[in-house]
């Protein structure tokens, strides 16, 4: 893609575009119900009560085979169906290893969390024609949004 940069959503626009169009929202790094304080659990916990379908991808937890009332996933592309957003909880330099997965996946959104941010992960998924968000958590976002 020639222009890549039009596919980083950095304004209230295209933040409230994601959270209208992006109902399904596979959550790579998800936390189990045992990790309840984590954002990484209270927020896809928020964007289900909100109407969003979440599906749990989580990274660790290999015994855990159900989060939110949600089967759990162990890649990206073993999720049946589109996914319309990856919401990422992953540190920064984790997130190039997941790079396949998600392209394999062909989301229509990628969302890196608040406080996650990788400009070459997020080049190449520009460059694939993934739009996406750094930076900004979705709960937040959605409270602010949307009242």
């Amino acid at each position: 893609m020639e222009d890549w940069r039009q596919n980083l959503i950095t304004d209230d626009d295209g933040l409230r575009r994601v959270l209208e169009e992006g109902h399904r929202v596979a959550v790579l790094g998800i936390k189990p119900e045992s990790r309840k304080d984590r954002a990484a659990y209270y927020v896809p916990e928020y964007l289900q009560n909100a109407g969003y379908e979440i599906v749990p991808v989580p990274v660790y937890y290999p015994d855990v085979t159900e989060i939110l009332g949600q089967p759990v996933y162990r890649r990206l592309g073993d999720v049946p169906g589109d996914i319309d957003v990856v919401d990422v909880f992953r540190k920064p330099g984790d997130i190039p290893a997941h790079l396949p997965d998600i392209l394999a996946a062909q989301p229509r959104y990628v969302w890196f969390q608040l406080g996650i941010r990788n400009d070459g992960a997020a080049r190449a998924l520009a460059q694939a024609g993934i739009e996406v968000v750094q930076d900004h958590c979705m709960l937040a976002e959605h409270r602010r949004l949307f009242g």
